[in-house]
């Protein structure tokens, strides 16, 4: 099988491999395993590979490198509409060639690979929707269009669109699906000794949508209720310096930490160690730190976006951040200027953590629940997911 992959995603090429971010190489290569051929339509660059990217296992890709575009203000615009024609060449090309089709959304790549893909409705095809498929989530109007060309049946033919939870009143084309990121044999009971000072940590990129302040402030909050805590930012991104500053100029710098980024291996004794991992993002998809959190026992604080409540079980296995925040709040600034939280919903969730660690067996039936939940969802059964899709 000759398998395109379109995709909005940025490689590093560097001595004849092509390397990207590690969640998303290592789901690309259970793909793969079913591919004799392969052909790659993303942007490109030649650059060594940092800590948390990886490569592709098979090397036979043929890859056609395309620019990436934006639509954020007038000269890319620009940019973007004089590069259109090249990038629509090089995916019809790929989607002529290819026996799959596998396009990756949402994004701007995304969004002319569902267009092209109209015109080729005998090709077998699948997307993997990656973002929030919550029909009433609020969403920039590119990733609704994107929701609704592969929704709608009579455009997108011979398809299946994989989507992170499970919405009502979908059209056939949609399937609920998950992803994974640790095997069988790595399955374990932790039985945390939820003792003080209770270890709380973050997991992500340190950009102003994942909202890493919210956990600073969150562990303040706690602080100064005399709760003892300490709290480890594992991440890198444009906010790193401002957080910095944030913690320095608060005193903070004995109980917050900035980590850097860590390979999946050494995160999983991090998850081990741990109590409490905090994710107040603003949009998910499947957050993988969540799930891969509570495959080792940390109980995760995080807002109710996408699938967050059914994997948190309504707050069984997790506690739920309250949505009543001001989404002016939410707009990127620098921190030391403004962005502070809604102290309404930061005090409200600090309530709920006290009253969870003032109870120490229902601390313990929380972590273990939600080891049960996520160590259902392993590589295994992803791939063994995948091959169904693909009918091989």
């Amino acid at each position: 099988m000759k398998f395109a992959i379109i995709t909005y995603i940025l490689h590093k090429e560097n001595k004849s491999a092509y390397y990207s971010y590690e969640p998303y190489i290592r789901e690309m290569n259970i793909w793969l395993n079913s591919a004799e051929e392969i052909i790659v339509v993303a942007p490109r660059i030649s650059a060594f590979p940092n800590a948390i990217e990886t490569a592709y296992l098979d090397t036979n890709i043929s890859f056609s490198k395309i620019p990436a575009i934006s639509f954020l203000n007038f000269s890319e615009v620009i940019r973007s509409l004089i590069m259109l024609p090249g990038i629509c060449f090089k995916i019809v090309r790929a989607m002529k060639e290819a026996d799959h089709i596998h396009l990756r959304c949402p994004g701007n790549i995304g969004l002319i690979a569902c267009f092209i893909q109209i015109f080729f409705p005998k090709k077998p095809k699948t997307a993997k929707y990656a973002g929030n498929w919550d029909p009433n989530a609020a969403q920039p109007w590119s990733y609704k269009l994107q929701k609704w060309i592969l929704s709608n049946t009579f455009l997108t033919r011979n398809i299946k669109v994989l989507v992170y939870g499970n919405w009502p009143d979908q059209s056939k084309n949609i399937l609920p699906f998950f992803t994974a990121s640790f095997s069988e044999s790595e399955k374990i009971v932790v039985n945390k000794d939820f003792t003080s000072p209770f270890k709380f940590i973050f997991v992500g990129s340190l950009r102003a949508g994942k909202r890493p302040l919210f956990a600073i402030q969150l562990i303040e909050n706690l602080m100064g209720k005399g709760i003892p805590v300490k709290l480890e930012i594992y991440g890198s991104g444009v906010l790193k310096d401002e957080l910095q500053e944030y913690i320095t100029i608060k005193n903070l710098d004995p109980f917050v930490r900035l980590m850097g980024n860590l390979k999946l291996e050494e995160l999983k004794e991090v998850y081990k160690a741990s109590h409490f991992l905090i994710l107040a993002s603003q949009s998910e998809g499947w957050p993988k730190a969540v799930a891969e959190a509570m495959f080792f026992g940390c109980i995760p604080v995080t807002k109710p976006v996408s699938c967050v409540s059914w994997m948190l079980n309504y707050g069984e296995r997790g506690i739920i951040i309250s949505t009543k925040e001001n989404r002016k709040e939410n707009k990127e600034k620098r921190l030391v200027e403004k962005k502070v939280e809604s102290q309404e919903v930061l005090h409200e969730t600090a309530e709920k953590i006290l009253e969870l660690i003032n109870d120490p067996e229902k601390m313990k039936q929380m972590s273990l629940a939600g080891q049960e939940w996520s160590q259902e969802y392993t590589l295994e059964k992803f791939e063994a997911a995948i091959k169904k899709v693909l009918k091989v």
